[in-house]
């Protein structure tokens, strides 16, 4: 045998190997990615500005306090020690904000209907997922934007149940075709329990709404008590409207699902340079702030209660006024969020991922790629409204849903880092490569080894050759991910069993839903 013919006979050799490993399913834990990866390597604040940003928060919270709290809320906040002024503000002592830090639940689990799961908010681990309120679906072909439906939040739930490095699954538009609150908030609820048994966000109109919804969610858990062990939804509430000024009906909506026993996300979403301040420092000041009258909040309400410290300051373009999602700012906000969030030793979340291109195209590609990366390198431990979000938050692609998912699978990569070990540095392979061996390492068994716990590969992206491109028609990106789309789809993945689904729709409005 010739010298060339060898070296082919190696080379694919190798390459056969490595399409046998990559064929191989992997466990959970020597996947390349995984949720709940630990971040914390980026640190957009010094030590010394974490602590001034903090006690300028407090500050605010003793000297500027929080205005129209709910009569509820002032006989909560009052009862715990907060100090009603004159002027209808309630203002916070620092000794009580350091009381209810102090009862505050921390490293917790976030439940999923399906244990594998479970969120573990601890530390800087790192986990991502949907969210928004958008107003209109993307069509990334002809451009249009139109009303979402049940249907559509409904379709992406079940996108979302396929993708491994989407975690979690908040309701990421408005169903438009409901008259009346509460058949707004039952149809979302149902049709994200429909579709996804991984741990679901979402939102209540009313207060009055919430208690129909926990009869719905009951009759899923298989009853109140199996509801309140694992409790698999989070309310999401902007309990606060920026600046400094609770929210009257949201913080009416965050007192019963407390009592309900419903994990909440405390949720204030000031835009730098409208409601927020426009230094980014200070805008994170003010969310601190208001995070932490929520806190004080929440734990005057029940001691211990799950909540999530969501500072979500967004930007302005402030040429024009409007949000600016996709922007290197947003990136920084949500990274300095993340250190506040560690600061005071509570799971946090914020947003990154937002486009305010209108399609998935390249400038939504480095708008998400960007503050995704800085989001999960900083140690975000929720990062909210990671994929599928475009226009600023007005509008969701679930073909950006699909190609997201890959976006994220490379961001968490990053995430997770380089590791050093013994064996690396150890020159043996090389040695035997360079002076006994073939020269290259394709097929060499420490290649084989960690082919994929070392590196993760695109679901959807193509990494052909020009040439193998054009051999297989030239398809583009954005045909692949739809046909993606269509394929998860055409299947039926309804997650609510017929007997339950029976008694869901016997007991409450619910709209039907198209499987296939």
């Amino acid at each position: 045998m010739s010298g060339s013919e060898l070296k082919q006979r190696r080379r694919s050799g190798g390459r056969s190997a490595r399409t046998a490993a990559r064929a191989r399913p992997l466990d959970q834990a020597i996947r390349p990615v995984r949720p709940g990866l630990p971040g914390g390597q980026f640190r957009a604040l010094k030590d010394e500005d974490v602590s001034r940003i903090h006690e300028a928060a407090i500050n605010a919270l003793e000297n500027i306090g929080m205005g129209s709290a709910p009569p509820s809320g002032r006989a909560y906040l009052t009862a715990a020690g907060a100090i009603e002024g004159d002027d209808g503000r309630i203002r916070f002592p620092r000794a009580l904000i350091e009381d209810m830090l102090a009862r505050a639940a921390r490293d917790f689990t976030l439940c999923a209907r399906d244990p594998q799961h479970d969120l573990q908010l601890q530390g800087t681990n790192v986990h991502y997922g949907t969210a928004g309120a958008a107003v209109h679906m993307v069509d990334p072909v002809t451009g249009d934007y139109r009303n979402p439906s049940v249907q559509d939040l409904y379709d992406a739930a079940r996108i979302v149940q396929r993708l491994d490095n989407v975690h979690f699954f908040q309701r990421p538009v408005v169903c438009r075709e409901f008259e009346t609150p509460l058949d707004l908030d039952l149809n979302t609820l149902y049709a994200a329990c429909a579709g996804t048994s991984k741990h679901i966000g979402t939102s209540f109109t009313e207060a009055g709404n919430v208690h129909k919804c926990m009869e719905l969610l009951h009759l899923i858990a298989g009853g109140e008590d199996a509801w309140r062990e694992r409790p698999f939804v989070s309310n999401s509430n902007c309990f606060v409207v920026p600046p400094l000024t609770f929210a009257e009906e949201s913080c009416e909506v965050m007192e019963a699902c407390i009592l309900a026993g419903m994990p909440v996300l405390l949720l204030s979403a000031g835009q730098a340079g409208a409601t927020a301040p426009a230094p980014i420092a200070t805008a994170v000041v003010q969310a601190v702030a208001e995070c932490l009258a929520g806190v004080v909040y929440v734990n005057a309400v029940k001691p211990g209660h799950t909540a999530i410290f969501g500072t979500w300051p967004f930007v302005s373009d402030l040429r024009t006024g409007a949000m600016s999602g996709g922007s290197g700012e947003q990136a920084l906000l949500s990274a300095a969020c993340a250190q506040m969030h560690q600061f005071y030793g509570l799971p946090g979340g914020a947003a990154a991922g937002i486009a305010d291109s209108k399609l998935p195209d390249m400038q939504a590609g480095w708008e998400q790629g960007i503050s995704n990366v800085m989001a999960g390198l900083s140690g975000l431990n929720m990062v909210y409204e990671s994929v599928g979000m475009h226009a600023s938050l007005l509008g969701f692609c679930l073909e950006s849903l699909v190609l997201g998912n890959d976006m994220l699978g490379q961001v968490q990569r990053c995430v997770r880092g380089i590791e050093v070990k013994d064996e690396y540095v150890d020159l043996e392979v090389v040695r035997s490569v360079v002076l006994d061996g073939p020269g290259h390492y394709l097929g060499h068994d420490q290649t084989l080894q960690l082919m994929q716990s070392e590196y993760i590969y695109p679901e959807l992206a193509d990494r052909s050759s020009p040439k193998e491109w054009e051999e297989r028609g030239k398809p583009r990106l954005l045909d692949t991910a739809a046909e993606r789309v269509r394929s998860i789809l055409s299947e039926d993945s309804h997650l609510i069993d017929p007997q339950t689904e029976a008694a869901l729709h016997a007991a409450m409005p619910l709209a039907s839903l198209s499987r296939s």
